[in-house]
């Protein structure tokens, strides 16, 4: 039997640490469109965020509470909802592209950039 199975990386910090770090960075994913962080935390990042904006395409009433509960600055909710799902009405998946940049110099950690795939397509018709 397997109990408690545990989904996820545990990036060395609590699990109320932990939330708070994914949604700050997603936060800041959805303000600005892309990051850069460690790799680690770029692949959790990744898996939260494309199964939550799956979740926001419903965009009914429900939906909008969570994430203004979710996300920490409600503007950047308001953008979700009216600038960034407009880019993904047709995609099911694969919302967010993690690119491997190298090496920190100071410690060594592996970094990554996180960026959104339809703001490059928003920037594109714009």
């Amino acid at each position: 039997m397997n109990h408690r199975i545990k989904k996820g990386r545990k990036l060395n910090r609590s699990l109320g640490h932990r939330h708070a770090l994914l949604r700050n960075l997603f936060t800041s994913l959805i303000m600005n469109g892309k990051l850069t962080t460690t790799l680690a935390k770029a692949k959790e990042l990744k898996s939260f965020s494309d199964r939550n904006i799956s979740r926001a395409k419903e965009a009914n009433l429900s939906t909008r509470r969570k994430f203004f509960s979710l996300i920490t600055k409600k503007e950047v909710a308001q953008k979700l909802f009216d600038k960034t799902l407009v880019g993904f009405k047709d995609q099911n998946f694969g919302f967010v592209r993690v690119v491997k940049m190298g090496r920190r110099l100071s410690d060594g950690a592996e970094r990554a950039r996180v960026e959104l795939i339809g703001e490059k397509n928003e920037d594109k018709n714009s």
